[in-house]
């Protein structure tokens, strides 16, 4: 039986399957652990990158420390917010500490603080029981972790083929592309109700055959960012796109989660397309993900982990969509300390294709840790999993503070790691909200990178104009 039939086949409710996933062990049972170890303080610091890194930091009373990250472009409030549910207590009992704050959270940028505090917990019990975070979660699969290379959307097929050239360097053996309506925008035919004609389809082919013509057809490409859509559309670009002058390995977000009946709508399209679906980044947990796995609405699963909810969450998911013949690949678009906890999480996942990239852009991305090998992203694609306590890493304080995101861009200023009497004491999302200290998919000002022009400076990129 083929992937398509078997997911046509396999929904079965839950009923027939048993649910993995979670830590391989607890930690708060085992005899090596610390005593007496408890929650400080939870602090946080914002780097100005091409969508922001809200970084955290939580303290223990024994200097152990747990770093996490809430998602990119997010909040970092988001996380902060949740201190009065933390402080004082054992970092090591983090199932209990994760149930008391799972109802501050959400889907999209919402998932975001209670996936950093997963992280950050993570990281002190790897360092407090002298294990990398990986062999909490279980069995390694993998030494070293496929990465693909993203690529946002350049102002013309020609500067976007220099993008492409650039990751092509690095010997990526995977790839995507943006595909953008705004491609289509001002050319006769090519939209009509606001959705892709076969004129835009063509167009779009245009783009992606810029790319092939750099990265070749030995390598995958996949893309994303297509806009509205719906199941004709969706089917008539799956099929366009399989042809052989185009191969795309996957065609992602193709529905928005959100949508209306989107678990039907996105089934009708994953049945009717020859290329792959991917979704979704902006789904929290693993309530979220179930109806998608086992309906078969999606061909690939794609969470991000700093959404998701973590490293917990993550692994769950993933394991459970594996009992239904769905692999799974990894949304990626922050620094390295949410990168590395995917790293760990990526290595204990089976069915596991490859984990997103957004850094190479940014030349000093790689800089803002210390205590693991570099280049983090190897030639040939590869990020290797560490095997030292916890994540394996560090913040370099001197390449961080340089590339803080400026108070007159943020609504709620962390400083670097400052105090934070202001969440000491609970509040409700509604009121988080009402203060402007949480929200949904933010996007803060310049940052340092190298343009579409290949000129390295401090500047907005086209997706922040």
């Amino acid at each position: 039986m083929d992937r398509k039939s078997f997911l046509q086949n396999s929904f079965m409710g839950s009923s027939g399957f048993m649910l993995s996933g979670g830590l391989a062990f607890n930690p708060a049972d085992t005899y090596s652990r610390p005593t007496d170890l408890k929650i400080t303080d939870i602090r946080g610091a914002t780097v100005a990158a091409n969508y922001d890194y809200p970084i955290i930091k939580i303290y223990t009373n024994q200097g152990i420390e747990g770093l996490g990250e809430v998602r990119d472009a997010g909040w970092i409030s988001q996380a902060l917010m949740l201190k009065p549910f933390l402080v004082g207590r054992d970092p090591l009992n983090i199932y209990a500490i994760l149930d008391s704050i799972k109802h501050l959270t959400g889907h999209g940028r919402y998932g975001g603080g209670y996936s950093a505090v997963d992280i950050a917990l993570m990281d002190i019990i790897g360092k407090a029981l002298d294990k990398p975070c990986w062999q909490l979660l279980g069995e390694k699969y993998r030494d070293e972790i496929p990465v693909y290379a993203d690529t946002f959307a350049a102002d013309n097929p020609d500067n976007q083929a220099e993008l492409m050239k650039r990751r092509l360097e690095k010997g990526f053996q995977h790839y995507k592309t943006d595909l953008r309506p705004v491609m289509l925008r001002g050319i006769e035919g090519a939209i009509a109700g606001g959705l892709p004609t076969a004129k835009g389809l063509e167009i779009w082919g245009e783009y992606v055959e810029k790319v092939r013509d750099v990265i070749g057809y030995r390598v995958k490409l996949g893309a994303d960012h297509f806009g509205p859509m719906t199941i004709e559309t969706g089917i008539a670009l799956g099929k366009y796109m399989a042809d052989s002058r185009f191969a795309l390995a996957y065609i992602e977000d193709v529905v928005h989660y959100a949508n209306f009946n989107t678990i039907n709508l996105n089934k009708a399209i994953t049945l009717g397309s020859p290329v792959p679906t991917l979704g979704f980044e902006d789904i929290f947990g693993f309530e979220g993900f179930r109806p998608f796995i086992e309906q078969a609405a999606v061909s690939i699963i794609h969470p991000d982990m700093l959404t998701s909810g973590g490293m917990i969450e993550t692994k769950k998911i993933a394991d459970y969509a594996r009992q239904f013949g769905v692999e799974t690949m990894m949304h990626c678009a922050c620094s390295p300390i949410g990168t590395m906890a995917m790293v760990h999480t990526c290595a204990t996942i089976k069915e596991f294709i490859s984990l997103e990239n957004h850094a190479l852009e940014m030349p000093w991305w790689q800089d803002l840790v210390t205590g693991i090998h570099k280049p983090i992203i190897e030639q040939g694609g590869v990020i290797r999993v560490p095997d030292s306590p916890g994540l394996g890493i560090e913040i370099d304080d001197d390449v961080l503070q340089k590339h803080l995101r400026e108070s007159k861009y943020l609504t709620y200023d962390p400083g670097f790691f400052n105090p934070t009497p202001m969440f000491d004491k609970p509040m409700t999302m509604q009121e988080a909200r009402a203060r402007q200290l949480i929200g949904g998919y933010k996007v803060a000002g310049p940052w340092w990178h190298i343009n579409e022009e290949g000129v390295y400076a401090n500047q907005d990129s086209p997706d922040q104009r």
